[in-house]
């Protein structure tokens, strides 16, 4: 026993503080993964039919943007024609700023709305939480009640809204083209400086104030300004199958 406490003994004090040390930092380490929950993993079957829907939706916006390419060749080549194009150039430029406004490539800012959309501040009693919650369906329904309405360009928590936008929902968060949003969700609308008038004389957007705002709490609320400001489509544009349309022979 003299012989162990000796031993005991012998042994440097810094490798016993060294020891001490890595034991109580493999139980901290031990302890932080057992508190861990599972995580959710997204596999690639569940994330297919999701990629699938948002190529599809391309193909509007696509076409577009093959029409802004065959504008500005037209215009380079005519411009090197000399001055005497200068009326046709000025045509093409036009044209070619309508489809880059069309295919929402160009930022603006005019007379418009805001809406506000937000979670309810406390489920509603005898309801699901869940229907408490702003949803895809929700935006989109204020996307279409502004498109009605007159609305010449859109836009969520600014993101621009195109022909070939998806608004869907994702987890907690809402997929607006290929970005992930979180509420409060702003709806920023140009347009007519009675928009909001025009909204709200709807038929069906009282109908929606009454399922979700009245029934469920959800917090909706709007400003009107003078220059409301829409960013432009920060998505990528490509084309890889689109071709012009040859326009039939009137007969």
């Amino acid at each position: 026993m003299s012989g162990l406490a000796a031993r005991i003994r012998a042994i440097p004090s810094w490798q016993v503080t060294l020891s001490v040390a890595l034991l109580a930092l493999g139980f901290l380490i031990a302890a932080q993964l057992a508190a861990e929950g599972p995580r959710v993993r997204y596999t690639t079957q569940e994330r297919a039919p999701l990629i699938e829907t948002v190529s599809e939706l391309q193909a509007t916006h696509e076409d577009l943007a093959r029409r802004i390419l065959d504008l500005r060749d037209q215009i380079t080549r005519i411009e090197g024609e000399g001055s005497g194009a200068a009326a046709i150039v000025k045509q093409l430029n036009a044209e070619l700023e309508s489809a880059r406004i069309a295919a929402g490539l160009i930022p603006l800012e005019g007379p418009g709305v805001v809406f506000r959309l937000e979670d309810a501040a406390q489920p509603q009693p005898g309801g699901n939480a869940s229907d408490s919650l702003v949803t895809a369906r929700d935006v989109r329904t204020l996307v279409a009640e502004l498109w009605l309405a007159g609305a010449e360009a859109i836009a969520v928590n600014g993101e621009r809204v195109t022909s070939t936008t998806a608004v869907i929902d994702i987890g907690g968060s809402v997929l607006v083209n290929s970005a992930y949003v979180t509420g409060p969700y702003q709806v920023a609308a140009i347009g007519p400086t009675d928009l909001y008038d025009r909204v709200a004389a709807s038929v069906s957007f009282s109908a929606f104030v009454g399922a979700r705002v009245e029934r469920y709490g959800i917090r909706l609320s709007f400003a009107e300004g003078d220059a409301v400001d829409v960013p432009a489509f920060a998505g990528t544009v490509r084309v890889e199958y689109a071709i012009p349309a040859t326009a039939s022979p009137t007969p």
